[in-house]
C-alpha cells in the first residue's frame, strides 16, 4: 500500500496512506469525519470514467493511516495535504473536500496559495466560522461541541451511531437515499477512526477561516444539502458563498449532510461540470 511519511512519534513515523488511480488531469478527494477515503467510492468511479486521475488520501489518525496522538489541527492537516501533494509533484489539481475535509482545501490554499491547484470544490463546508462569538452571532454555540466530546469520551460507538443518524438523515431517507447496509458500512469506517484523533477533531471544527477566505484565488464550486443536519446550511454554505467572489453555490433542496453518498449523481453531475469536459481532462 503507498503511504507518504508526514512526521514521526516517539520511535515510530507517521504516515499516510494514499491511492493514486487513473491518468489526466488529478483530483485529489478529502474526506470527512470520522470516516477515510473509501467513503468516496462513487465519486472515485464517476471521476475515473471522465478521465481524471484521482488521489484519496486517509486523513492522519482514519483509516490506514498512522494513529498519532497530536496533530489533529488545521494547521498540521493542510501540511499533510502539502507534503502528498509535493510528493505526487501535482499540478493543475482540483482540490475536493467533504465536510471536515473542505477545511484542508481551504486551510491550504489560504497557508500555501494554488500553484499547484486550479480549482476547489467544497461539499457541505466547515467554514467561515462554525462556533458562535461576539463577532460571529452566526454561529453554534460552544455547549454542543462540549456535548460531543463527552458523548464520544463516554461511549465513541453509541456517538457513531448518533453522527451517522445525522449525517444520513437517516429516519427520513433510509431505504430511498440511503441503505442500511450503506449505513452499517459507515458506522464501521468511523469504528476504525482513532479514539484520540475522533475526540481531538472536534476542536478543529471550532477553527475560524475567516482569514483564509480572501487568500483564495482560484474558482470555487460549493454543494450542500439545506436539510444539512451536521453542519447548518445558514451557517456554513450558504454564509460561505458571498464571501468567496469566485464561487457557485449549488442548493441541494431537501438533501443530507453526506451528499456524497445519498446524492452521488448530482454530486458528480455538479463537480464534473464544473472541473471541465472529458477533453480538458486531459489538457
Amino acid at each position: 500500500m503507498p503511504f507518504i511519511t508526514v512526521g514521526s512519534e516517539n520511535s515510530g513515523p507517521i504516515d499516510i496512506y494514499f491511492e493514486d488511480h487513473g491518468a489526466g488531469r488529478p483530483v485529489v478527494l478529502i474526506h470527512g469525519f470520522p470516516f477515510n477515503g473509501a467513503t468516496w467510492e462513487k465519486q472515485t468511479l464517476a471521476l475515473l470514467n471522465a478521465g481524471y486521475r484521482v488521489i484519496t488520501y486517509d486523513r492522519r489518525g482514519f483509516g490506514n493511516s498512522g494513529q498519532p496522538t497530536f496533530g489533529y489541527d488545521y494547521d498540521t492537516f493542510a501540511a499533510d495535504l502539502k507534503m502528498l501533494m509535493d510528493q505526487l509533484d501535482l499540478r493543475d489539481a482540483v482540490l475536493v473536500g467533504h465536510s471536515m475535509g473542505t477545511g484542508e482545501v481551504t486551510r491550504y490554499l489560504g497557508a500555501y496559495g494554488s500553484e499547484r491547484v486550479s480549482r476547489a470544490v467544497l461539499l457541505a463546508p466547515l467554514a467561515p466560522f462554525l462556533l458562535k462569538t461576539p463577532d460571529n452571532p452566526e454561529g453554534v454555540e460552544q455547549k454542543l461541541f462540549d456535548g460531543f466530546k463527552q458523548a464520544i469520551m463516554a461511549d465513541r460507538f453509541a456517538f457513531l451511531t448518533s453522527f451517522c443518524d445525522n449525517f444520513f438523515n437517516y429516519k427520513q431517507n433510509k431505504g430511498r437515499l440511503v441503505s442500511e447496509e450503506a449505513y452499517r458500512a459507515h458506522w464501521h469506517i468511523g469504528a476504525q477512526a482513532s479514539a484520540k484523533g475522533t475526540l481531538d477533531c472536534v476542536d478543529a471544527w471550532l477553527t475560524d477561516f475567516r482569514a483564509d477566505l480572501p487568500r483564495i484565488d482560484v474558482p470555487v464550486l460549493i454543494v450542500q444539502g439545506d436539510a444539512d443536519a451536521v453542519l447548518p446550511f445558514p451557517a456554513t454554505g450558504q454564509r460561505l458563498a458571498p464571501m468567496l467572489p469566485d464561487s457557485n453555490l449549488i442548493t441541494l433542496r431537501g438533501a443530507p449532510h453526506g451528499i456524497p453518498w445519498t446524492n452521488a449523481d448530482e454530486v458528480n453531475r455538479a463537480m464534473i461540470e464544473f472541473i471541465g469536459t472529458r477533453a480538458m481532462a486531459h489538457a
